[in-house]
């Protein structure tokens, strides 16, 4: 059985979500939501199932690891080292939050190698076929649960905070890549899941439906951030969100995608795409 757990982020609901299955954890947060995590379950974690390493995904898992010495941690290979040494990774992190490093994320641990089970794509484990899906990030996987057909996509499937379902695509800085997001689409597309199960936000029982949002909307945000400047996108993209959605669901979604992180993402990805035509 499935459960959604609510790390109420900074002391709101609906923006970043754990699920527990038999004990093993899908992308348990960041630390600052481990002791709301872990008071929600019934015995200590077995495993955790990465879907890549971006903090507000897998921050706590150091700690995690503190504090049940014998956790396994499942990750994709790319993403391995950073998780055994995180200095790169709270660099970048902290290029993008600065000062708002602790009140974010909280403390970042090291995850000993002994700890950690680097994937490739295309596995089994512990009952989940794996996935490589690159578009978001270039260590990010999916996980299909074979016996409840549920597919676990981090932020593949985008960003989409119930009731509603408008979807945003989170485009942070330094991996974005519009064709691979497109290709990981299909892919779990693919698996013809009975559910996607979200970290930003819950469950959707209309895969293929959320799928197509998440395309359209990355496809818009990549046009709006190649034809017009910062001031230009980060207008557009917060008078849609204030157009679509309620106030309070507006502000979730703007907790989970800070709109200048989907901006300097997208710059950066065209950016590159003119320097190296042929990539």
């Amino acid at each position: 059985m499935t459960r959604l757990i609510d790390v109420m982020h900074l002391g709101r609901d609906r923006v970043i979500g754990a699920y527990e299955i038999d004990g093993l954890i899908v992308d348990p947060g960041p630390t600052t939501g481990m002791e709301t995590l872990l008071s929600s379950l019934e015995q200590g974690p077995r495993a955790l199932l990465l879907t890549h390493i971006h903090l507000d995904h897998a921050g706590a898992s150091g700690s995690l690891v503190r504090r049940f010495p014998n956790l396994r941690v499942y990750v994709h290979e790319v993403g391995a080292p950073h998780l055994i040494d995180p200095a790169k990774l709270l660099e970048s992190a902290a290029r993008l939050y600065g000062n708002d490093m602790e009140r974010l994320w909280g403390e970042v641990l090291p995850v000993p190698p002994e700890n950690v089970t680097a994937l490739a794509g295309g596995e089994m484990v512990e009952g989940f076929r794996v996935a490589y899906v690159p578009g978001h990030a270039q260590h990010h996987v999916a996980y299909l649960h074979e016996d409840s057909g549920d597919a676990y996509v981090g932020d593949v499937a985008g960003v989409r905070i119930p009731p509603h379902d408008f979807t945003m695509a989170p485009t942070p800085p330094p991996d974005i890549d519009v064709e691979a997001w497109e290709q990981s689409l299909d892919r779990v597309a693919d698996w013809q899941p009975r559910r996607l199960c979200l970290t930003h936000f819950d469950r959707t029982e209309q895969p293929l439906e959320q799928l197509e949002r998440v395309r359209e909307s990355l496809r818009r945000q990549a046009a709006l951030a190649k034809d017009r400047g910062r001031e230009c996108f980060l207008a557009e993209v917060g008078a849609e969100l204030d157009r679509e959605l309620d106030p309070d669901v507006a502000q979730r979604v703007r907790q989970a995608a800070p709109p200048e992180q989907l901006w300097l993402g997208l710059e950066r990805y065209w950016r590159k795409r003119e320097e190296s035509p042929d990539a």
